[in-house]
């Protein structure tokens, strides 16, 4: 079982008053659970150990972390909210209480599920932090699924595969999402996950000693190219998401092009671009598989270069190339970036990044991260209050969820279509963002803005041309709403509009124009 110094051990330069913390907080845990045993037998302490663990190796902040160690203590044992009060304070105790309201209803049928869910957007539109310690959680209870009692196991995992790996995915967090997806896929389809094993034993039996011998080979042409400091490692394709990519191949496994991968991780933005130069003189380049997701970086905030190559030897590989800082972004996401102020600890003043409110604005400005700048300048200029760090995406169910009553399925068909759909980036003439679902229209972008501007369009512009209500938008669209007054919505609206934000803001509009 992890001890509590090996969880400040992950600390970054944390101060007395932080080991104090998390001692208390591990201490405190661990007489709250004694006695209480997982399904596995082993005591309770070891989840919650590992929660506090992995948090803490995602560089979370003290408090955090001690929110993770107490996140079941009120739920299952006999320690109060009061208690938590006033042991640690407001804050710990508004996580704690947090990551409850999803865990109390955990296993007992959906629509309860999704109004804890419902509960649990509300709390995270206010701290980020609530969303992460419960990611963590169900991490680890996945990884230990399979000692639950099998009528639970497909429930656990269906709703981790529905509500959150999308989460998971919208916060940039690629290396929880990927395995919460693969722990998830054999419970819940199980012929498509023996018959996706079936195709990859054909081709990993040889893959650690073909990606081993390749490593080599780029290893020395780029030592020899005069890029010393960078590190390299190599994957085979997880299981679920080589199942989708089959699935639109029709099954051939032949072509899926990432099936193997390559990584190298080097110092600036720089190497980036002369390590992928290498890479092309050491094997030939597949045309037409070059993505520069450094210069465009994806929705959620993943940077990197993707190159598809064939060696010599006729392997086909992907090649991956990042700054180490992109790397960590890339594995934790939002949490790579909230280390917070926690005053109540006495931590100095750590700051956090402005990742999902500064990211969109940058999306088009070449070489935004500014690798070649140290850590401490960075960190410098960041402001350090948690809730002014909260995507707006989760803003908007805390704000739809915290007064409106939509059934549970509802409420997940509503976060499938706006929020956990692909997303597509558009701006405003004066050159501000709008984060909007693949698909959506005039009207959508409107009431993303606010609703009074999406109550009165009388016209919208799309890069200067007129266009219809229900014109689809495209990434890097420049979308111009003409209001007024006199104008106002129609039922056709609801039918033209894509999000559910905009649809239930139209339906409200209409109501008050009949009263």
């Amino acid at each position: 079982m992890t001890t509590a110094k090996e969880i400040i051990a992950n600390l970054n330069k944390p101060t007395d008053a932080d080991r104090r913390l998390i001692e208390k907080a591990y201490e405190y845990a661990q007489k709250a659970h004694e006695g209480h045993k997982r399904y596995s037998g082993e005591p309770y302490m070891t989840h919650v150990a590992a929660v506090g663990f992995n948090l803490a190796e995602m560089g979370m902040g003290p408090n955090t972390i001690a929110s993770g160690l107490l996140h079941d203590t009120i739920e299952d044992t006999e320690v109060t909210s009061e208690d938590i009060r006033r042991e640690f304070g407001e804050e710990i105790l508004f996580l704690v209480e947090g990551v409850t309201k999803l865990s109390s209803v955990r296993y007992y049928g959906t629509d309860r599920h999704n109004e804890s869910l419902r509960k649990l957007f509300v709390a995270t539109s206010q701290d980020i932090r609530v969303l992460i310690v419960k990611l963590v959680d169900r991490l680890h209870n996945m990884q230990t699924l399979k000692h639950v009692p099998e009528a639970k196991q497909l429930r656990i995992a269906t709703e981790t595969l529905e509500i959150y790996v999308p989460v998971a995915h919208r916060l940039g967090m690629g290396l929880i999402r990927k395995e919460l997806e693969d722990l998830a896929f054999p419970y819940v389809l199980p012929e498509e996950h023996k018959r996706v094993c079936d195709l990859l034993h054909q081709r990993a039996e040889k893959a650690q000693g073909l990606l081993e011998k390749e490593r080599k080979i780029l290893q020395k042409k780029l030592a020899d190219s005069g890029l010393m400091d960078f590190k390299t490692s190599y994957r085979v394709k997880g299981l679920y998401s080589l199942y989708h990519k089959l699935k639109r191949k029709e099954w051939d496994i032949d072509n899926v092009y990432d099936l193997l991968a390559m990584r190298i991780v080097v110092n600036s933005v720089e190497d980036c671009y002369r390590a992928m130069g290498i890479v092309h003189t050491v094997w030939r380049p597949l045309p037409k598989r070059v993505k520069d997701y450094i210069n465009l970086p994806k929705p959620n905030g993943y940077q990197s270069i993707h190159t598809t190559a064939i060696t010599k030897a006729g392997t086909i590989l992907e090649i991956q190339i990042r700054t180490q800082k992109m790397h960590h972004e890339a594995e934790y996401g939002i949490a790579a970036h909230l280390i917070y102020k926690e005053e109540t600890t006495g931590t100095k003043g750590r700051s956090t990044a402005e990742w999902f409110s500064n990211l969109v604005p940058t999306l088009f400005r070449p070489f935004a991260w500014r690798d070649n700048a140290k850590h401490e300048d960075l960190e410098a200029t960041r402001n350090t209050d948690p809730k002014q760090k909260i995507p707006n995406w989760i803003h908007q169910i805390g704000e739809m969820y915290t007064h409106e009553k939509a059934s549970g399925q509802e409420f997940v068909d509503d976060m499938r279509t706006d929020f956990f759909s692909n997303r597509i980036f558009v701006f405003t003439p004066n050159g501000d963002v709008v984060d909007l679902p693949s698909g959506a229209v005039p009207i959508d972008f409107a009431y993303a803005i606010h609703s009074e501007v999406g109550n009165h369009i009388a016209g919208v512009k799309v890069n200067n041309k007129l266009v219809q209500l229900d014109t689809v938008l495209r990434n890097g669209d420049i979308v111009e709403i003409e209001t007024k007054k006199s104008a106002h919505p129609t039922p056709k609206w609801v039918q033209m509009a894509q999000t559910s934000v905009a649809k239930r803001r139209i339906k409200s509009a209409l109501m008050e124009m009949e009263h």
